[in-house]
């Protein structure tokens, strides 16, 4: 194991700060990409004359991607370098970037967006171990505080951007723009990221990947088909999701028998990872899966711009910009089941007011609770994470990293294919509209449909011989489906308290300095793992 001495300060030098650059830049390019692409969705439906669960696949086949190659990058980077490896998935996730911008079919973007992000689901994971060697475990609380950065940037800069490039030039450009910031953060890596000399330590688990990959491709796959189906028995949901989901209880049973699995679930055994684990994995399924739908509803019940859509997303950035920083250094003193309930009341405050939606709700007052919801965002993610780590030992870090990132993808994925089925099916309940159909499918159309048509094309309503109070009862309905669809979100976050109300009271002192047996107190370098 290649493995170098830590500074035992507790500030970050300038050596780690450069390194801290590095892996910065790469989680905006894979963060920004996801917040970017949630505002162009209505733009895809359009263009591509697609229906909103199709087009949710452009976020699903990309988080899908993320999640079947996490389990992956733990042995990769023991087998070709941190360095190596780091650069190469930056490279992959340009090169997606730039065959997403070529797509002519939503087929096509929806195929690029998983080549993006194959090389995307490296970079946190790798970048998360890189930053753990340069700055010594004694420094995680601060570590994690600067690796949220790009959680900060993403929900401000995202939404924003991706309007912007919209409305200005096209949807090409939200893609266009990774290639500049790629080609600078590939030399970036380059210069500050220090050689490393891979020694390979362990054997791949192939087996292990033969079930575990395809099982979590197969399962999140037949839950995203959800949407679209429409319901559980189709053969199109049932069939993969059975067939993953026997994969990955058929892993979880071999996984204890090797050595070295490809995802050490015996991590588990450590109280504090189960109950950080679960309580970021419930949270990450109503935030991520409703954050979807606030871009949503800004453009296509209220009709605003991209532009404007993404300026309205802007204050829950700053909120979470306030407080994640403050969080992080918390963390390292205060026990985090002290802080998270807390900062859990501020989100569930927040996503209380979007249960309450109507065709003319105050944007004051949806900045504002999405301003409060940010402060809670910023008091959770962060600590959650360094309390999932902390208690580990040196060598456990990556492995446990690793757990912690595949949860996010799955919670992820299943949090938008959950909202979408829900907003799906809302809308579909409006009434059918005599006379009236899909131009494209030969579908007929519903009034929420078209009032929603209406809203981002204003020019129907002069070709279409609706009456205008036809378009507003639509317009109420839709605002009742998203209103319907943020009360199972909102109950999704008061569930999270159950988990978070075990979370450690009290202080633990860290083991990630722990050394051999009988070297208790001698600190050892963190392992390249």
């Amino acid at each position: 194991m290649t493995q170098q001495p830590v500074a035992t300060s507790n500030k970050l030098d300038a050596a780690v700060l450069k390194v801290a650059g590095v892996v910065v830049l790469g989680a905006i390019m894979s963060i920004l990409d996801v917040t970017v692409v949630s505002v162009a969705i209505p733009t895809f439906q359009s263009e591509f004359d697609a229906s909103y669960a199709r087009v949710a696949w452009t976020m699903t086949g990309y988080t899908l991607a993320l999640a079947t190659v996490i389990p992956l990058s733990g042995w990769a980077a023991d087998r070709f370098g941190t360095k190596r490896l780091y650069m190469v998935a930056l490279a992959l996730f340009t090169i997606g970037s730039g065959l997403c911008a070529t797509a002519d079919s939503i087929g096509e973007l929806i195929a690029w967006r998983v080549v993006q992000g194959l090389g995307g689901g490296m970079l946190m994971p790798l970048g998360m171990t890189i930053m753990t060697r340069a700055a010594g475990p004694h420094r995680i609380g601060r570590l994690m505080a600067v690796l949220g950065i790009p959680m900060l940037l993403g929900p401000i800069g995202g939404p924003i951007l991706g309007g912007w490039l919209i409305d200005t030039a096209s949807w090409h450009w939200i893609f266009l723009i990774n290639l500049p910031i790629g080609v600078v953060a590939l030399i970036y890596a380059q210069l500050a990221l220090p050689k490393d000399a891979p020694e390979p330590s362990e054997s791949f688990d192939f087996l292990g990947m033969l079930m575990l990959s395809p099982g979590l491709a197969l399962f999140l796959y037949g839950v995203s088909s959800l949407p679209e189906a429409g319901t559980v028995t189709d053969t199109e949901v049932w069939l993969p999701m059975a067939a993953g989901a026997a994969l990955v209880v058929a892993f979880v049973r071999y996984s204890f028998r090797p050595r070295h699995p490809l995802l050490d679930l015996r991590l588990f055994r450590n109280r504090n990872l189960t109950l950080a684990s679960l309580t970021l994995f419930v949270f990450i399924i109503a935030f991520m899966g409703a954050g979807l739908l606030f871009p949503s509803y800004f453009l296509q019940i209220r009709g605003e711009t991209t532009l404007t859509a993404g300026l309205l997303m802007a204050p829950q950035g700053i909120g979470a910009m306030l407080t994640m920083p403050i969080a992080g250094m918390l963390a390292d003193r205060v026990p985090v089941g002290r802080t998270v309930p807390f900062a859990l009341v501020l989100i569930a405050a927040g996503f209380f007011t979007f249960t309450q939606l109507g065709t003319d709700t105050s944007y004051l007052l949806l900045c504002g609770s999405l301003f409060v919801m940010g402060l809670g965002m910023g008091g959770t993610m962060m600590p959650i994470m360094t309390s999932a780590l902390k208690t580990l030992q040196a060598a456990e870090v990556a492995r446990g990293s690793t757990l912690v990132n595949i949860l996010q993808q799955i919670g992820g994925s299943v949090g938008a294919a959950v909202m979408s089925v829900i907003l799906t099916s809302e809308l579909n309940g409006s009434r059918v509209i005599p006379g009236v159909t899909d131009p494209g499918t030969g579908a007929p159309v519903t009034e929420a449909q078209l009032a929603i048509g209406v809203q981002q094309q204003p020019e129907l309503a002069q070709q279409l011989p609706v009456p205008p109070s036809l378009i507003e009862r639509g317009l109420d309905f839709a605002a009742n489906s998203f209103a319907t669809t943020f009360w199972v979100a909102f109950g999704l976050v008061l569930l999270t308290f159950i988990p978070a109300a075990f979370l450690p009271r009290r202080r633990e002192p860290s083991h990630l300095l722990d050394g051999e047996p009988g070297e208790e107190q001698r600190p050892m370098p963190v392992p390249i793992h």
